[in-house]
């Protein structure tokens, strides 16, 4: 065990260093060096950033397992993740620190049995970790009692703020007590974040490791300039082109999860959408089918992919891209594992590429730019395709009662119209080159049907804009305000990041202390509405603002001064 001296010098007892040898540990992290000094020796409160895939578990796990003396009376450690997959996680990696000292550790979280996560509460645990909605659960009920707590940590805080578990957290953390220590652990830093450390802690250290490039060297990286309105269609010729596709599509949103996954499987896609608000059931089934290759594509956002195991993945596909540079290393790491050759593809519109070429140089990654296939390209990598899976079949020696069939065939038709009638009858549709849609290129050139459909475009809009201006804006409510921790800058970004909508769809923003107000454009304020159409405890009321006596007086004013103009 002398080779862990690495561990030894960052204040570690011989009980823990040989419980670190068993599980083959070598040398400690960066997150791991910086954060488990500080909270042996300066009983500090921390925030760790740093991307995952990291040692941040290891690096909260161990300082709690040195503090902790082990079968108190008393809950003394809650550590709440986002998913129960990585609730699992987390315990069982706790599990296998703790070597031989007397911790009892427990995952609780939904969709498991409450009477035996009762049963086990109730027996004596010293450390929980559970997902939010869950522990909150057990608080209400009063199985679970948190006021003896010396640490409370959030891992994966950022993709617990954005699957809206922020009024969970607070209403845990109220219980609480205040001498307690809270950890925080977080691959991005968003302004969520720093809300609840500034509301729930004490004087923190932040703690931040340098982003690196952990995807494979069998990964190859590329990215495609594309308009936003492309993309489907890009995300189309990209899978088709591929001999085999198995991957998973990284959406922004939500709302664009489902339309995504929904427009696939229109165009006959083995295809299934995969977001927080799911049930955990459903979200069990999906994964099943995803893992037994009955479905090809998963469509998911960042946060209901935490956590998955999904082997041999094919392909990465960043439909949206990423926030931060983390987030993309995360995603690029899911594909080109176990020796196998994987591919991350970026779809990235002209207006993100300034952003886009600073998250490549943050990472240092090396990613290729590349033309979007043309219709001929996919057919004809198709047509390929067809050829060498017939020719696999056609090596091997076909039973005798369908050599006697083909021979019968072949007397009443000639064997090579025979053949392509059976082709044209299978593949037909898919070697259509109709089938696919025009694409601009980066420089903006078209085909000549491309050009005919811009021709057409630009008359109806300068007809649209002769007839009726510019798009009309919708004013809606929103039932949270400065109370609630709402700003200007909080309500686009919300909005934005939510319902996919952009930030050129959002004006004339006003926050009171109750309520918000905001101008949408009309395609986005549907959206909008669609999306927090479902009032739920973590989604506010929002609905179409009612025009207020003041307003409709200056509106029929104006409409006034019109028609005295016009007479």
């Amino acid at each position: 065990m002398e080779e862990l001296s690495g561990f030894r010098e960052l204040g570690l007892s011989e009980r823990t260093i040989k419980a670190l040898w068993k599980k083959g540990f070598s040398e400690p992290t960066e997150i791991q060096k910086l954060c488990i000094p500080l909270l042996l020796k300066e009983n500090t409160e921390v925030i760790g950033q740093a991307q995952t895939g990291t040692g941040k578990t290891a690096a909260f796990a161990l300082p709690i397992i040195e503090t902790l003396e082990g079968s108190s009376p008393d809950v003394e450690a809650l550590v709440l993740c986002p998913t129960r997959e990585l609730a699992m996680q987390v315990a069982n990696e706790i599990e296998s620190l703790k070597g031989e000292k007397n911790i009892r550790i427990a995952a609780i979280y939904g969709g498991a049995s409450m009477p035996l996560q009762i049963k086990k509460l109730k027996s004596g645990l010293d450390v929980v970790v559970g997902t939010p909605g869950r522990i909150l659960d057990h608080l209400r009920r009063g199985t679970l009692d948190l006021s003896h707590l010396k640490f409370s940590v959030l891992d994966e805080a950022d993709e617990m703020l954005d699957m809206g578990f922020i009024e969970d957290i607070e209403g845990i953390l109220e219980k609480t007590p205040e001498e307690k220590r809270m950890l925080m652990f977080s691959a991005t830093m968003p302004e969520m974040v720093l809300r609840i450390a500034k509301k729930f802690m004490h004087e923190y250290t932040l703690v931040r490791t340098e982003i690196k490039d952990t995807s494979s060297k069998n990964t190859h990286q590329s990215f495609y300039v594309v308009k936003e309105g492309d993309k489907l269609e890009a995300l189309s010729r990209l899978i088709d082109i591929q001999e085999a596709f198995y991957g998973v599509v990284f959406c922004r949103t939500k709302v664009q999860c489902e339309e995504i996954a929904e427009a696939l499987l229109k165009r006959g896609y083995n295809a299934s959408s995969l977001h927080g608000d799911l049930s955990q059931r459903e979200r069990e089934s999906i994964l099943k089918k995803m893992k037994e290759k009955y479905i090809s594509i998963l469509v998911a956002t960042d946060v209901a992919a935490r956590g998955l195991d999904i082997r041999e993945l094919t392909h990465v596909i960043n439909y949206s891209i990423p926030e931060d540079p983390e987030v993309y290393i995360h995603r690029v790491g899911r594909t080109g594992r176990a020796g196998k050759e994987g591919s991350a593809i970026t779809l990235v519109t002209p207006r993100e590429m300034r952003r886009f070429s600073r998250m490549m140089k943050e990472t240092s990654s090396k990613i290729e730019e590349k033309d979007i296939p043309s219709a001929e390209e996919v057919v004809a990598a198709k047509k390929n395709h067809i050829i060498e899976k017939l020719s696999l079949i056609a090596s091997g020696t076909p039973n005798e009662k369908f050599i006697d069939l083909a021979a019968e065939i072949s007397e009443e038709s000639d064997p090579l119209t025979v053949l392509a009638s059976l082709l044209e009858n299978s593949y037909g549709k898919m070697l259509n080159e109709k089938e696919y849609k025009t694409i601009s290129s980066r420089s903006g050139k078209r085909s000549k049907d491309g050009k005919a459909q811009d021709e057409k475009k630009g008359k109806e809009g300068r007809k649209e804009r002769k007839d009726g201006g510019r798009e009309k804006l919708v004013r809606l409510f929103i039932a949270r305000g400065k109370k609630d921790g709402m700003s200007r800058k909080l309500v686009r970004d919300i909005l934005v990041e939510e319902t996919g909508v952009s930030d050129a769809d959002l004006d004339g923003i006003e926050v009171m202390d109750d309520f918000s107000f905001v101008n949408a454009k009309e395609r986005a304020s549907e959206r909008i509405l669609r999306y927090y159409k479902k009032v739920t405890p973590k989604n506010p009321i929002v609905v179409r603002a009612k025009e207020d006596g003041k307003a409709r007086d200056e509106r029929r004013e104006r409409g006034n001064d019109k028609k005295r103009r016009r007479r």
